[in-house]
């Protein structure tokens, strides 16, 4: 099992950066696909990108393509996603998943078995 702890959310203007992160629990940490997923008010839980166990391989939405980037330390057992260039539209609450081997084009929250608690970015205009 896998523990998740979100950080780095906050109140930002569009157009400036922000920096996720997400610490993990667990001596297997690179055995585990991580991905970002964000939830908007009244809207369903969205796949945002992901990243294989070893970092080489990542996957983005067409929405964040360009302006966020995946890594991963594995040696800290954390995940980051760093966010260019907000917009108002990328408002949501922002939750780290994880599953041990999992695929990096599983953009269904149902195929993530662990979740953090979330953080919430918040973009005005």
């Amino acid at each position: 099992q896998v523990q998740l702890v979100e950080s780095g959310g906050g109140l930002v203007q569009a157009g400036v950066s922000l920096r996720l992160s997400c610490a993990a629990s667990g001596r297997t940490f690179s055995t585990y696909s991580m991905a970002w997923f964000r939830q908007a008010p009244g809207k369903e839980r969205s796949f945002v990108a992901a990243i294989s166990g070893s970092a080489i391989v990542t996957y983005y939405a067409d929405s964040v393509k360009g302006r966020f980037t995946i890594s991963r330390d594995n040696a800290k057992s954390t995940v980051y996603l760093q966010m260019n260039s907000l917009k108002p539209e990328d408002t949501a609450i922002y939750y780290c998943a994880a599953e041990q081997y999992g695929g990096t084009r599983n953009t269904l929250p149902r195929q993530w078995n662990y979740w953090g608690q979330g953080t919430q970015v918040t973009v005005s205009s």
